[in-house]
């Protein structure tokens, strides 16, 4: 494989990782900061990509990003008034809000199942125009995520300091003692999971203008992958400041799309990703349990071998 190949393929790795490390940051603010499970996640990015793709079709690239983060912020509320105001669990929440967005983003798509934006004007067409004759000529989806997930940690870093979010924070450690500092829970939570899927709706509206093209899978499986990232960034940087957490986040999202694209490049075949994205999530998971139980193993061992000598 030649130099230029494998460079493509870290750049492909490196735009995607990138792209996807929004939806794993809103993750991080879910399911770390808030301790709230979010099984929408696949539905919104769906939704985020559909409302971004048909904005921008009809002549307001720039507009789509906020679109897309406001149809997120919508998801998030509804979840988040299921579990908080129905009492319904949030593992259910997630996944009636998942079924029911399905149906919503075909509506939004217009009845299609496909949307087509090869002639459409998006942010990304614009930036290639803008870096025309520069060093950094063809490299405008980098530019354009790095820019998103630059700001999207500075505000998280900045965020969960505030007062609300350090309230979000206490919610997800011990949601009896929020309540009895006269800090109501169904707020924090609320805005929690409205500012979560706003990210997951701008990580769908981005990496749907970046492939020019909407599908309405195209936010299947995003919660493992935003999982099974999220478990890498922790072994990675699992302890620190809210910042550098966050960049730990974004690296593993990264590894998992290098995995990835290894997967594909070694012409495995398209229906075993699934169980790929499956395998990474159960050795992230399980990877921090063995290296605990590793040293009572080496002990067991030890006594094993002394009583058969």
């Amino acid at each position: 494989m030649s130099l230029s190949a494998i460079w493509g393929l870290v750049q492909t790795a490196l735009e995607l990782g990138l792209t996807c490390s929004l939806t794993v940051l809103a993750l991080f603010l879910s399911y770390s900061m808030l301790n709230v499970c979010d099984l929408s996640t696949d539905g919104c990015f769906t939704l985020g990509a559909a409302v971004g793709a048909v904005v921008a079709i009809s002549g307001h690239p720039y507009l789509s990003i906020p679109a897309a983060m406001g149809a997120g912020v919508l998801s998030g509320f509804v979840t988040a008034v299921l579990q908080t105001k129905m009492g319904i669990d949030s593992l259910l929440a997630g996944i009636i809000v998942n079924t029911g967005l399905y149906s919503i983003n075909i509506a939004v798509m217009g009845k299609s199942s496909l949307l087509n934006m090869n002639r459409t004007e998006t942010v990304f067409t614009d930036m290639k125009d803008l870096l025309k004759d520069t060093p950094l000529a063809g490299f405008q989806d980098l530019v354009i995520v790095i820019i998103a997930v630059a700001l999207v940690i500075v505000f998280l870093a900045l965020f969960l300091r505030t007062r609300l979010g350090l309230a979000i924070r206490a919610t997800g450690n011990n949601p009896d003692m929020v309540r009895s500092s006269s800090i109501n829970p169904v707020f924090t939570t609320i805005v929690g999971l409205c500012v979560a899927n706003a990210f997951t709706g701008l990580s769908g509206c981005l990496l749907a203008q970046s492939q020019k093209s909407v599908n309405i899978d195209i936010g299947s499986g995003m919660v493992t992958i935003a999982l099974a990232s999220l478990l890498i960034g922790q072994t990675f940087m699992g302890r620190g400041s809210i910042a550098k957490r966050a960049v730990g986040m974004v690296v593993g999202s990264v590894i998992f799309r290098l995995v990835y694209t290894i997967a594909l490049r070694l012409n495995m075949p398209a229906f075993m990703l699934k169980l790929v994205s499956s395998v990474i999530v159960v050795i992230a998971i399980a990877g921090p349990y063995f290296k605990t139980q590793a040293p009572m193993l080496k002990r067991r061992l030890a006594g094993s071998r002394k009583e058969a000598d």
